[in-house]
């Protein structure tokens, strides 16, 4: 088996592993990077979101031979101290319940607001539509996000 290194939360990974092997499974349970979350398994539902070279990205079918030198972020390197932006406003907003979807949607929301640091509501549906929320809290999410790009 190839033995593949790997750009995580600016640090560097090695793993050993199959080609196919998707990098959510690398992610859990190689590196014991366990706040990516498994949902679908199928990338449709967001929970497995995080960010490679900025973009977007689900990990359950992204194989780990495909990445090579590219950055990847997962919700733990977002910020050492769980201070993001983001992360301050889902909690001021009261945004978790179950919390499973809530590292995807937060990576996504990353994304959207390193791309446009003040997104418009649609702007920010639009971003977190293929982000499932078992839970329904559709409305406090985008309040957080719209919380958060007043931080940035």
């Amino acid at each position: 088996m190839p033995v593949y290194t790997l750009q995580i939360n600016g640090k560097e990974y090695k793993a050993d592993v199959a080609a196919d092997t998707p990098l959510l499974w690398v992610l859990r349970d190689n590196l014991s990077l366990l706040g990516t979350k498994f949902g679908c398994g199928i990338a449709q539902c967001g929970a497995c979101s995080i960010l490679m070279n900025g973009n977007v990205t689900r990990a359950c079918v992204l194989p780990v031979s495909s990445i090579k030198t590219a950055a990847i972020t997962t919700i733990e390197g977002l910020s050492e101290k769980g201070d993001h932006p983001l992360q301050l406003a889902w909690d001021e907003v009261d945004v978790p319940q179950c919390g499973y979807c809530q590292a995807g949607q937060i990576m996504t929301a990353a994304a959207l607001l390193k791309r446009k640091p003040h997104p418009t509501d649609a702007e920010i549906a639009d971003a977190l539509n293929g982000n499932i929320c078992r839970c329904g809290a559709y409305h406090r999410i985008k309040e957080a996000v719209k919380l958060a790009s007043t931080k940035i």
